[in-house]
């Protein structure tokens, strides 16, 4: 019996033992676990910390390499780092351009420090980045003059390049053609330009080889065209000259034309040129020979001279091109030319007497006599001297026109045989541009029917003074002077 209670006692004492052993290293344990857990702790705030204010290794911003750093040591890295700004196109330097340095501020340490969130990681990466960032001030050498730079010199490249030839539809001999697209090897100036605004703010600037590319055959751009020039060939144009209209045919006028990229339609213009040289032929009075009837009755021809007009071929048949590419129907002739002073033609807008009209002032060398007519009627007659024959200064025959009036004046000229004057006249009526015209001759005593012949003027239509008011007063600018 005693040695059974010996026994449980000693089991008993090796379980109290063993408990008590175990209760210490369960202490132990978890002071350590504990203590781990802080240390890590730590190791890891310490390590967030580090990672939260410097960029892991491998980043770059603008291929400055601002691995390890704070945002404002990566911010003083870079604004004293140099740009050596040359530009590469593909594999070919093109520019060499000054070296300048990054333009950032202290103003630019919260974009700085944004760049430093977005690579973030809680454990430390050595992946390889390159972020970018621009100033935020403006660099003028890089935004306005490195880029003119650039501009400059892909024109001046392009000079000496083949240039595309795009697809076009085209009018030929009547017909409309597609032409084929031809590649080039000029760079496309306006598309490098933009990718240069995109490029990173680096030291190069290395741009992708952007060639300008031709239109096509099959784009829409020429399938518009070939609409363009199907719908010219069905226009109609009607053309009017004075009372009379001309029905314009573009399948008939227009055998050659083209649409460019801004659709605007250009037209080769010979046969309609010719059609305005066919209508002037018809029906024009300038340097043509006018039908004219006598104060008596007489049909006569008469030269037209300083009066008459013309269509100015060249503006007319610009008219009616532009007519046709515009699709207008019904034009009228808008540009007239002539003997005037300014090249200005006259009678466009007289129907009646075969163009002359029914005013106008009648000068008979042979009668020696001066006829005014107002709208067919007879106003005022009288006689007159006219250029002295003998000496060939002879009023000349022709149509004419009264070129102005003028009152109180001094005529300048000369006379065979008799040199230099200066006369006053009360009235002045000048109708060529040689200087002839009405006056009264104060000075003249010889108003005989024949005094022209060998006591004749220099030139002049001279009027008696005392009726020389009421032909001044029958006469207006403008109104035709026939003289035969």
């Amino acid at each position: 019996m005693k040695l059974e209670n010996a026994a449980l006692q000693e089991s008993m004492g090796q379980q109290t033992r063993q408990h008590t052993h175990s209760t210490k290293w369960f202490k132990n344990w978890k002071f350590i676990t504990a203590s781990s857990v802080i240390v890590i702790g730590i190791l890891l705030g310490a390590l967030s910390y580090y990672q939260t204010s410097h960029f892991n290794a491998q980043v770059k911003i603008n291929g400055v390499h601002v691995g390890g750093m704070t945002a404002e040591e990566a911010l003083h890295k870079l604004t004293s780092s140099e740009l050596k700004n040359t530009i590469y196109i593909g594999d070919q330097q093109i520019l060499d351009g000054n070296d300048t340095k990054m333009a950032f501020t202290t103003k630019d340490l919260p974009a700085v420090e944004k760049l430093l969130k977005s690579q973030w990681s809680f454990f430390p990466s050595s992946k390889e980045k390159n972020l970018f960032l621009k100033p935020n001030s403006q660099d003028e050498y890089r935004t306005v003059t490195l880029k003119k730079q650039l501009e400059e010199k892909l024109i001046s490249l392009n000079g000496g390049l083949k240039a595309p030839i795009d697809a076009q539809a085209r009018l030929e001999d009547g017909k409309i053609v597609i032409t084929e697209s031809v590649g080039g090897e000029q760079y496309d100036v306006a598309g490098l330009l933009k990718e240069y605004d995109k490029h990173g703010y680096t030291s190069e600037i290395k741009l992708k080889p952007l060639l300008l590319q031709p239109i096509t055959a099959d784009s829409e751009i020429v399938k518009k065209q070939e609409k363009m020039l199907q719908e010219l060939l069905g226009r109609t144009v009607n053309y009017k000259v004075q009372n009379k209209v001309y029905t314009l045919k573009a399948n008939e006028l227009i055998k050659k034309a083209s649409v460019s990229k801004e659709n605007t339609i250009t037209i080769e213009e010979t046969l309609i040129n010719q059609k305005v040289d066919e209508i002037n032929a018809a029906q024009s009075t300038l340097n043509k020979p006018f039908t004219f009837k006598t104060h008596s009755g007489a049909v006569i021809t008469v030269q037209g001279k300083g009066y008459g007009w013309a269509l100015d071929a060249k503006k007319e048949t610009a008219l009616i091109a532009e007519a046709f590419a515009k699709g207008e129907t019904d034009i009228s002739a808008a540009n007239i030319k002539g003997h005037g002073w300014k090249g200005e033609g006259y009678g466009y807008e007289t129907l009646t007497n075969n163009g002359i009209g029914d005013t106008y002032a009648e000068v008979s060398i042979k009668d020696q006599r001066l006829w005014i007519y107002k709208n067919g009627k007879m106003v005022f007659t009288t006689h007159v001297v006219t250029g002295k024959h003998s000496t060939g200064e002879d009023t000349d025959k022709g149509v004419w026109y009264i070129l102005y009036k003028k009152k109180d004046d001094i005529l300048n000229g000369s006379r065979v045989g008799g040199g230099e004057y200066a006369v006053h006249v009360d009235y002045w009526v000048p109708f060529t541009n040689s200087g002839q015209g009405f006056h009264d001759a104060s000075w003249r005593t010889n108003w005989s029917p024949t005094a022209y012949l060998n006591a004749g003027s220099g030139g002049c239509v001279n009027i008696p003074p005392k009726v020389m008011k009421t032909v001044f007063d029958n006469l207006e600018t403008y109104e035709p002077v026939v003289v035969y």
